[in-house]
């Protein structure tokens, strides 16, 4: 089967599962590297090594011409911040991988937004590509657990884990799955999350705090702390009875700062100044 795909880093193990497969690229389009150059370094190294074209521009009518005249049978859109145009009259198939249980959390990037409520079961689903988000026809799922101790980083892990099962499947049985898909009926939206979605807020318990750090993980939670603005990647906290105001420093080791919170305290042990540069920007 030759294919399209669009991709990112996260989202390397689709493009990796279908080459397993003895799929045939045609072309790769991701987004400008321009915020975080990292975002997209090793699935353009996957494609320069297939000897497969790069497009970093938003993808038209002209590009979809051009895949068909490639002979290219199917689009797979595994990450892309643009939505695509319509597909069928150049290909045989257009398939998306979203990072939830559809219908549930459609939109950019839900990740976050499912440690915060502190889900239990998450998953992964491929659908077909649509003129609008994410509302496509499933063709398949593949669901799994979520623990309290899960942060951001295990969230992805076991998601790529997941996309790369469900990929297997998928590249093994298309034309049945494409056949026998399941409309989604109604669904839920969750929204890209804002700076404001990242900010502690230390007048509420230890338990939702520590829930807030674990998921943003390395792309941190920001907190105010004497006026300052601090980026926190990592933190413990324990809750006790005290008398202090919340969001107080009560405490200082070097870098270990001790803030009070609702029910006890909060440690901050990883933090900067200076908003993230390694991590990842949010909903890509």
């Amino acid at each position: 089967m030759r294919f399209a795909i669009t991709a990112v880093d996260r989202s390397l193990v689709v493009f990796d599962a279908l080459l397993a497969e003895g799929w045939e690229p045609v072309k790769l389009f991701t987004i400008p590297p321009v915020v975080t150059p990292h975002i997209n370094k090793d699935v353009i190294a996957r494609a320069v090594e297939r000897g497969i074209p790069v497009q970093v521009t938003r993808m038209d009518e002209r590009d979809l011409a051009d895949l068909a005249e490639r002979g290219c049978e199917i689009l797979i859109s595994a990450s892309y911040d643009w939505l695509i145009g319509d597909w069928r009259p150049y290909m045989r198939y257009g398939l998306n991988f979203h990072p939830s249980l559809l219908p549930e959390a459609r939109g950019p990037y839900p990740a976050f937004q499912a440690l915060l409520e502190g889900r239990r079961r998450w998953g992964v689903t491929c659908h077909k590509l649509e003129a609008r988000f994410d509302v496509g026809d499933i063709l398949a799922s593949e669901p799994f657990p979520l623990a309290e101790t899960d942060c951001h980083e295990t969230l992805v892990l076991k998601t790529q884990m997941a996309f790369k099962r469900l990929t297997h499947r998928v590249a093994r049985d298309l034309p049945r799955l494409w056949d026998d898909a399941t409309p989604q009926g109604p669904g839920t939206y969750w929204k890209r999350l804002t700076d404001a979605d990242r900010r502690l807020d230390f007048t509420a318990p230890v338990e939702t705090i520590l829930r807030e750090v674990r998921a943003f993980g390395m792309t941190e939670a920001i907190a105010i702390v004497n006026g300052q603005t601090l980026y926190v990647r990592r933190a413990v906290g324990w809750t006790e009875a005290h008398d202090h105001a919340a969001g107080a420093v009560v405490h200082a080791d070097g870098r270990r700062t001790v803030i009070a919170a609702s029910d006890g305290y909060i440690a901050l042990l990883e933090w900067s100044f200076v908003p993230p540069g390694a991590a990842d920007v949010i909903g890509r």
